[in-house]
């Protein structure tokens, strides 16, 4: 028979790994990624940027759900152009979240074309593997950086596999040719990933950018791919890193892929900032990658966004649907209400809520949380305890249980997380 001691076990916890930080500011406005910040959750549009009203519109949307930082297309004349009036519709609706600015191809051009977007922008994208071929490729990197001093803007250099510099992959997989056992294609991909990113980042330094303004990435699309590649990045360099599973498709695919990938990755340390790239379904909510983002980093307990609601599966014993509908219906009410609580009631998101279907568990899940509640199972009474911190407070029935639950939780809230 198993003897099991009585002995300290370990959360899990993971130590950060060290990175220089990088300020990413718009007036007041400051947002920190790398050192000893917490990891900084961002999200990108998909409006046609030139559209300035309907794009500062999603960015608003995207910053209310908890975008830390927003990415915007700069794809042409229109766009650019578009991007000092995008910041002054955001200022007009007191949003003050950092815009980044993500080119390719003609960035060098749009930049120095358009002063006021350049300004404007709190932070350059640069993707080294499509600014340029053969000789140009190093004169218009250059142009970009130059202005990002000029400007004083921080700059992310993203290396994606997709579009990676082929002169550098055709010198990698020569040397890889040239030795007696060379490595296999999947390792020289991920060598020339990994050295297109710290080799440029070493070049904008030499063409004067500060040490403190380069935040780097190397995205892929597969799980263990990205896994490896930034385990190997972490290691190389002490720039702050980028994190996200490039096109990492639609639905729970997108999702428990960026999830699996993320992970392991923030668990070993290694992470400032994050971007969950999810295909968004016709008409669905682009805020969706944001709350998966605040989901992964909060279910590890590496940050707190809003308070979590605890519901149980259901099963035989719960062939109701009510408490589907109250957990479904509290979650919506608690998003809803986060952009208003975290000015007002400071500690609110690390509350817990939640909303149990039987008897089995229900009563001893509610009593772990700050506010539970356990409804009846098929064949049970028709009362639903609820329990606040810990004990029993009262008991709801009737037909307006999710009304008076929710008003519960508001009382809740008010009383103990004021200011």
């Amino acid at each position: 028979m198993l003897s099991i001691g009585l002995e300290e076990i370990g959360t899990g916890s993971t130590k950060r790994r060290l990175s220089r930080s990088v300020s990413i500011a718009y007036k007041e406005k400051i947002v920190v990624v790398g050192g000893d910040a917490p990891i900084v959750v961002q999200s990108m549009t998909n409006t046609d940027t030139a559209d300035a009203v309907g794009t500062a519109i999603q960015v608003k949307e995207l910053a209310r759900a908890g975008s830390e930082l927003v990415r915007i297309t700069v794809n042409n004349p229109e766009a650019a152009a578009a991007v000092p009036y995008i910041r002054e519709q955001l200022d007009k609706m007191g949003i003050d979240v950092p815009l980044i600015g993500d080119f390719h191809y003609n960035g060098h051009t749009l930049l120095a074309d358009y002063p006021d977007c350049a300004q404007a922008l709190s932070k350059y994208r640069i993707n080294p593997g499509n600014v340029g071929q053969g000789a140009k490729r190093d004169s218009q990197f250059a142009q970009m950086i130059e202005l990002a001093c000029r400007y004083n803007k921080p700059v992310r250099i993203g290396v994606n596999w997709g579009s990676l510099d082929q002169a550098l992959l055709a010198r990698i997989m020569d040397e890889n040719a040239q030795r007696s056992t060379p490595f296999s294609a999947q390792s020289v991909m991920y060598h020339a990933l990994i050295t297109s990113a710290i080799e440029n980042a070493e070049r904008a330094e030499e063409l004067g950018l500060a040490q403190d303004k380069i935040i780097l990435s190397c995205k892929v699309s597969g799980v263990q791919d990205l896994i490896a590649v930034y385990r190997e990045l972490g290691r190389l360099c002490d720039y702050p890193l980028h994190l996200g599973l490039t096109e990492a498709g639609m639905g729970s695919k997108g999702i428990v892929a960026s999830t699996a990938a993320l992970s392991v990755l923030m668990q070993e340390g290694i992470g400032d900032t994050v971007r969950v790239s999810l295909t968004p379904e016709p008409g669905g909510d682009r805020c969706k990658e944001v709350y998966v983002a605040q989901e992964i980093l909060q279910t590890m307990g590496l940050r707190k966004f809003m308070p979590m609601v605890i519901a149980c599966p259901g099963c035989g014993r719960t062939t109701s649907t009510v408490f589907q509908e109250l957990a479904d219906d509290i979650q919506s009410f608690l998003r809803e209400q986060m952009p208003t609580w975290k000015l007002q009631f400071p500690g609110v998101e690390g509350m817990n809520v939640a909303v149990m279907g039987c008897i089995v568990n229900g009563p001893g899940e509610s009593k772990h949380a700050n506010i539970g509640i356990s409804l009846p199972g098929t064949g049970e009474s028709s009362a639903a305890p609820v329990f606040i911190d810990g004990v029993k407070a009262m008991t709801l029935r009737g037909e307006n249980i999710a009304k008076d639950f929710q008003k519960i939780v508001l009382d809740y809230v008010q009383s103990h997380y004021q200011s």
